[in-house]
């Protein structure tokens, strides 16, 4: 609740990657089939776990690479946070996920990572009740974040309209703020058809995905994303903040 009225005042204020072999990508599809992103035959040894010193260091446009690279199943970056007068980013300890099916997992990790020595990607598949044909729903991750954060800041948000209506999107841009000001990254659930993606994703599909938003800026209208698929090795990249809010719908977020 005191999440909510702070959201309100600020309002008032202001005033799981999976691709499938077909031609669309399936989250959930029936049967359940080992769809995969990743070659996960090579899984690095990540004890060596480099830094990203300043994720502001080429600017924050939409589209500026901020770390594109490694793209093997659990590489590891340690983001640093920055924060200016318009933009916060948040210091996240980044890993790829480790099966074509745990950017559920992957993504949770990544945003408890903000605040506490994170589970793995199999501890937290387990507890999202993961399987190989993904993360089900977004509340599971909101619950499984709250359980191991041993709070209950992360609500599930919905945004079943696409386009996605004035007040959603307004609703979201103060979620990202209030969220990332208080050291919360968030985690959400996307639908990126061809014409409408991020960096790298195959432009002949439709994904249905799960990434964390670890940053923003307001100068730029833009945020940072924290992207576990590594889809052409696009691991943590700028985004504008209206590509974000068409990406969600039908989904939901966790902030």
């Amino acid at each position: 609740m005191r999440k909510r009225l702070l959201a309100t005042a600020i309002a008032t204020a202001a005033t799981g990657a999976l691709l499938a072999p077909t031609t669309t990508a399936q989250a959930r599809p029936t049967p359940p089939h080992p769809a995969s992103v990743l070659d996960v035959s090579d899984v690095p040894d990540v004890s060596d776990v480099p830094d990203v010193p300043d994720v502001l260091a080429h600017g924050s446009r939409a589209g500026t690479a901020v770390v594109s690279g490694r793209n093997e199943p659990g590489t590891r970056l340690t983001i640093d946070g920055v924060h200016t007068s318009s933009a916060h980013t948040l210091p996240v300890d980044y890993q790829v996920q480790e099966t074509g099916y745990w950017c559920g997992p992957a993504a949770t990790r990544i945003a408890l990572s903000a605040r506490v020595a994170a589970p793995s990607q199999a501890e937290l598949a387990a507890q999202l009740g993961t399987t190989e044909a993904g993360t089900d729903h977004i509340s599971q991750v909101t619950g499984v974040l709250n359980a191991n954060l041993g709070t209950g800041w992360y609500e599930t948000k919905e945004m079943p309209n696409d386009p996605p209506t004035q007040e959603q999107k307004d609703l979201l841009w103060n979620d990202i703020v209030l969220d990332i000001d208080n050291n919360y990254p968030l985690v959400t659930n996307i639908v990126a058809p061809p014409g409408n993606q991020p960096p790298g994703y195959p432009s002949d599909q439709t994904i249905y995905h799960y990434f964390t938003v670890i940053g923003y800026d307001d100068a730029n209208r833009t945020v940072l994303i924290a992207d576990p698929a590594s889809f052409g090795g696009n691991q943590v990249y700028w985004l504008s903040f209206d590509q974000l809010a068409s990406l969600v719908p039908p989904k939901g977020y966790s902030a």
